[in-house]
């Protein structure tokens, strides 16, 4: 769907990006995380052809986004962090104007605005000045300017910024159903527990480069080699870790007095075979359950990885 290949951007005395590659797959939900000054907003603004790079590539669905931004832009919607609304446009004429913009045959511009309010649930809201719209209904208006007309591929810049947990949790569900469309989207965003609740991929950003990028099912508990438990105890038991390490088909991850998390192959009859052999072997099982990392875990643990890295060094002749 869209392919970044080896894209580098300096600001004057600073690299913003740097070799930045990867390929985001059709249908997909992708989280952009990253610190403060990554890069994340850089590269979306880089993936929806208002800058240029410094070199390197971005491509959707093959054609260069740089070579020809306007064609690009007719199956893009881009929504920046800070965005703007003609506040004394009712909402139907801030769409309509959208649409104007988007190249809609006036014939069709009211049935495209009254859709793309339907999507996003402000259909009632028509009317009303969008200066006098809250925080959430803004954020809706702004997600249907830009999805109004069908993009293929949907880039989202903190789109949840300054909105209370209600608003966040429409959001969410709003999201899931514009991928259910058929969307492709790029969202970035500090808060990682509202992305987990929507997003299929995530994508790290450090210090302009990528740390990683991989579909958030492999990153978790369940993987297709293996399965992390939680084994709980019903009271503390002396020296658990050599007593499950001593059972034998038993991977101990962490271990407290009471409680542990170990690695199991994901087949349901080795896992139950597992479990059987640990109560075999007289410990007090009293419950077990799937321990699945958080994103945030998942965020912090790459990070740390990354920052006791070795910096590249770049060899030349002498």
């Amino acid at each position: 769907m869209l392919e970044v290949e080896n894209l580098v951007y300096d600001y004057p005395g600073h690299r913003a990006l740097d070799a930045v590659s990867f390929t985001i797959e059709r249908g997909s939900i992708t989280a952009l995380v990253g610190p403060n000054g990554a890069g994340k907003s850089t590269l979306m603004r880089l993936c929806a052809g208002l800058e240029q790079p410094f070199s390197g590539h971005v491509r959707l669905d093959g054609a260069d986004v740089h070579a020809n931004p306007r064609a690009a832009h007719r199956r893009m919607g881009f929504l920046p962090d800070f965005f703007g609304l003609y506040d004394d446009l009712s909402v139907a004429q801030c769409l309509e104007y959208r649409a104007a913009a988007q190249g809609v045959p006036a014939a069709q511009r009211k049935s495209v605005a009254l859709a793309a309010a339907e999507r996003l649930e402000i259909a009632d809201r028509l009317g009303q000045k969008a200066g006098t719209l809250s925080r959430g209904l803004r954020q809706r208006l702004a997600i249907a300017q830009a999805v109004l007309h069908e993009p293929s591929f949907l880039l989202l810049d903190e789109p949840a910024s300054g909105l209370d947990p209600s608003a966040r949790i429409g959001l969410s569900g709003v999201l899931r159903n514009l991928a259910r469309d058929g969307m492709t989207i790029l969202v970035s965003s500090h808060i990682l527990a509202e992305l987990e609740d929507y997003s299929t991929h995530i994508l790290m950003l450090r210090q302009g480069r990528v740390v990683e990028h991989a579909p958030l099912i492999t990153m978790g508990a369940v993987t297709e080699r293996r399965v992390e438990i939680r084994l709980d105890f019903a009271r503390p038991v002396v020296e658990l870790r050599k007593r499950l390490i001593a059972i034998g088909n038993i991977e101990v991850l962490s271990c407290g007095s009471d409680e542990a998390v170990v690695v199991s192959d994901p087949d349901p009859i080795a896992r139950a075979a597992m479990l059987a052999s640990v109560l075999a072997a007289g410990l007090p099982l009293a419950s077990f359950s799937p321990e699945r990392r958080s994103l945030q875990d998942i965020y912090l643990a790459r990070m740390k990885a990354a920052a006791e890295r070795p910096p590249l060094r770049l060899v030349g002749p002498e």
